[in-house]
């Protein structure tokens, strides 16, 4: 039986030395791509696998990042994991994915299980957390990410905006457009923080405009669906058949009003002005086309991964909070009378 090949036989074929073997196997930035390519082709000839757990030992090194998220079928969070994902590849790094379902005592559970397997830094989804969640992040010794959001109170680093501040260009849009009897749609912000926000943030919006802000249909824990938005818009048809305009917390659910205006003949924009939040698909497809806001979340995983990248491999500073502000985008569309 042949020994099996090991890091030094790969190092002496391609002569360079076993610490460059290492360092092409984990994606190191500090050798070229031809060196790399030269390394793992020989490595390919010999046979050798490289053993990556062995040498994360070795170094003290996970080679993993956390992260949680509130759902794993929206699309804006699955774009945000998809970019961080690809951004930390790059630098040899893997995601550890966990899913909070929009629950901060389940966030908190989720930590102190993936502090536990040592991860070399952390992301987490919005600003809001229990507070032992935040002793647990505070007293890790990792880089820790919060995005989605504008934290009062941010626990280091920062990839996000204000969702409140977000929700105003909706209703400053609407307003500018001659509406005035303008409804919310949304979910239980008992358990939605970051829809709780743009609530906030719709009201606020209203109280300044000199408008009544209580047209506020909510209807039940988060992430609100398509059928659950139709729900809504027929109980605000039935009670306040005087509104002229509807915001939803997301896209999904100012589709489903949508539909529901189509199944009782209330022509939008002409009867109703219908926008949602997110910039989902459906929302550039649907007829007519949803205006929305668009938060980027693609940008978001993308300089989330690259800030941690940078710590990581010491071009970034980890002392002090960084904060890096995705600035969101109204996209005005068919449904509220533009584009």
């Amino acid at each position: 039986m042949n020994a099996k090949p090991t890091m030094k036989d790969v190092a002496r074929r391609a002569g360079v030395s076993v610490m460059t073997v290492s360092r092409a196997f984990r994606s190191d930035a500090s050798i070229s791509d031809a060196t790399r390519d030269h390394i793992r082709k020989v490595a390919d000839e010999l046979g050798y696998v490289f053993d990556a757990v062995a040498s994360n030992l070795r170094s003290q090194r996970s080679g993993f990042v956390a992260v949680t998220i509130p759902s794993i079928n929206n699309a804006n969070f699955a774009d945000t994991v998809a970019a961080l994902t690809g951004r930390l590849d790059a630098a040899g790094l893997q995601v550890l994915l966990g899913r909070t379902n929009y629950d901060m005592a389940e966030e908190e559970r989720l930590i102190g299980q993936l502090l536990r397997r040592q991860p070399e830094a952390l992301v987490v989804t919005g600003g809001h957390h229990t507070d032992r969640a935040r002793r647990m992040m505070q007293n890790a010794a990792i880089p820790v990410v919060e995005t989605w959001d504008l934290p009062c109170r941010p626990l280091g680093h920062v990839v996000g905006f204000s969702n409140a501040v977000a929700m105003r260009l909706l209703v400053a849009h609407l307003t500018r457009r001659g509406y005035r009897r303008i409804a919310f749609i949304g979910g239980d912000s008992a358990y939605d923080t970051r829809g709780a926000d743009r609530r906030r943030g719709f009201v606020a919006a209203m109280e300044e405009a000199g408008l009544d802000p209580s047209r506020l249909v909510m209807v039940g824990p988060p992430p609100v669906s398509m059928r659950e938005g139709a729900a809504a818009m027929a109980r605000l048809l039935d009670t306040l058949p005087d509104t002229e305009a509807v915001v939803a917390v997301a896209d999904p659910a100012a589709f489903g009003a949508l539909t529901e205006c189509a199944r009782r003949g209330v022509g939008v924009p002409d009867d109703m002005a219908i926008a949602g939040f997110g910039n989902f698909e459906i929302s550039g497809v649907s007829v007519p086309a949803l205006t929305t806001i668009d938060p980027f979340p693609t940008r978001i995983g993308d300089q989330a991964g690259g800030l941690i990248a940078d710590i990581l491999r010491g071009t970034a500073t980890e002392n002090g909070a960084t904060l890096i502000e995705v600035a969101p985008q109204l996209v005005a569309r068919a449904s509220t009378g533009a584009g």
